[in-house]
């Protein structure tokens, strides 16, 4: 299977379950107070559908399906799924049935406290699946933890945080005061509203003041090279067969030394000169000609087992899509990794832990979404498909659903019309007021939630084929 494949598979995977699973959580309080369940499809079924339990061709082979009140289907959009329930305003539009008297199994009929219960079921199923979720990664996985004290090479910068102070070879140990014991990347939050870094450079503490405003998030990580990256040995793990880095005599071992005259001797310098020729390909005046010069690339390597005094230099290729063929070591290879095994009711805390700290930061990015470089990075199908690993990995499977379930409920939550949350605050004011919102004005707000969730999808549509194209 090819990498598209395999994304796309994990993709349909992640969200044919979350789907379920959230409008599960309406279907299960919606049974539970009586209330009657039309529909309940996965994905939407406008105009028409993939399959139906009603489907003339399903009841002849499964009669009791014939009569069964609720009817349950595939539709053929893939921008989510949703259960129709009686006696309410909600993305079928069904008006008519507003306009008949109040039936005793209606949605409408039931007190307020059963009506929040039904709304707020999809979003407490997906966070709580979230948390389950990664409660069972730590149990079946455990956790790996890269202590600070064992990097002893310290991290590489880029301009950006060496405009701020920080330089090659420090280590971070406290932030604002408080001891960084493990690293990980969520720590750039932490830097980016920081104060004050403390860095061990030479073997004494020293304090970086960081601007007063704070650092950009998004221009931190967008960047070419890493804002910072922990120094590992540009030694190869292995090489691809046929690529360039094979066909000039490169192989697993070898310990690239220098890159078209520049002396390497972390990943991290290989990077910034990788990242150098690419920007230089993206300049609209680059010519087919500048493009092959580029990807003339002259290497200094050792090969492994061979003195570091007398290395080889070779000149390669690289390919169209700009790659020469190399996997580079992971740090874990150089510094010592504390591993930590969960029993099953160990594990149960501390995912629900790992949980809360994913959604305090997703909810704090989210302050970016509101500016122009936010924006830029909303995506869609092709983001979201992105974050799964090229080949199947039921831990990087299982932590990415984790994250799309916490950002799915968050998101469903808040008070826009159209989504859950819209419902649920349409609730809270009639449990404030004592008086309904009217059907009129809930139709209204139906159609305004649903106008804003399409220009958002069409904006994140937009930035997916603005990265394909460019």
């Amino acid at each position: 299977m090819s990498v598209f494949q395999i994304k796309t598979l994990q993709l349909i995977l992640c969200f044919a379950l979350l789907i379920v699973l959230h409008e599960g959580g309406h279907f299960f309080f919606a049974k539970l107070f009586k209330v009657r369940v039309e529909k309940f499809f996965m994905f939407f079924d406008y105009k028409f559908h993939l399959f139906s339990t009603k489907d003339k061709w399903f009841t002849r082979l499964f009669p009791k399906f014939k009569n069964k009140e609720t009817e349950y289907g595939i539709g053929w959009i893939p921008l989510g799924g949703y259960v129709k329930i009686s006696g309410m305003i909600d993305e079928s539009m069904d008006t008519e049935q507003m306009k008949q008297p109040v039936k005793d199994y209606e949605f409408r009929a039931k007190p307020v406290w059963q009506r929040f219960f039904i709304m707020i079921g999809g979003v407490l199923v997906n966070f709580l699946l979230a948390l389950f979720i990664y409660a069972m990664i730590l149990f079946a996985w455990g956790d790996d933890k890269l202590p600070v004290k064992s990097i002893t090479n310290g991290f590489s910068y880029n301009e950006m945080a060496e405009g701020v102070g920080f330089q090659d070879g420090d280590l971070p140990v406290k932030i604002d005061g408080k001891d960084i014991t493990y690293w990980n990347d969520s720590y750039l939050r932490d830097i980016s509203r920081a104060s004050t870094v403390t860095v061990m450079r030479d073997g004494h503490e020293v304090a970086v003041l960081m601007p007063d405003e704070g650092l950009n998030l998004i221009e931190m990580t967008k960047s070419a090279t890493p804002f910072m990256s922990i120094n590992v040995p540009a030694v190869i793990d292995s090489v691809l067969p046929e690529s360039p880095a094979a066909k000039a005599g490169i192989s697993k071992g070898s310990r690239i030394m220098g890159v078209d005259g520049r002396a390497i001797e972390w990943w991290g310098d290989f990077d910034v000169i990788m990242a150098s020729k690419a920007m230089q390909l993206a300049e609209p005046d680059c010519s087919r000609a500048d493009s092959m010069a580029l990807r003339q690339m002259t290497i200094v390597f050792a090969a492994n087992g061979q003195s570091l005094a007398e290395p080889d230099t070779v000149e390669i290729t690289l390919t169209e899509q700009y790659m020469m063929g190399i996997v580079k070591t992971h740090y874990a290879q150089y510094y010592t990794i504390e591993h930590h095994d969960y029993g099953f009711f160990e594990s149960l805390p501390a995912g629900a832990a790992h949980g809360w700290r994913t959604l305090g930061g997703y909810v704090s990015d989210l302050r970016y979404l509101f500016t122009s470089d936010g924006a830029k990075n909303v995506g869609s199908f092709g983001t979201i498909g992105n974050l799964f690993p090229a080949q199947f990995d039921w831990q990087a499977f299982w932590y990415i659903t984790a994250f799309i379930s916490i950002m799915l409920a968050f998101m469903n939550i808040l008070p826009i019309p159209g989504l859950d949350g819209g419902h649920v605050f349409f609730l809270l004011v009639e449990a404030v007021t004592r008086r309904p919102p009217s059907d009129k004005f809930m139709e209204r707000a139906q159609m305004v939630g649903m106008a804003l969730l399409l220009a958002l999808m069409a904006l994140a549509l937009f930035n997916d084929v603005v990265k394909f194209l460019f």
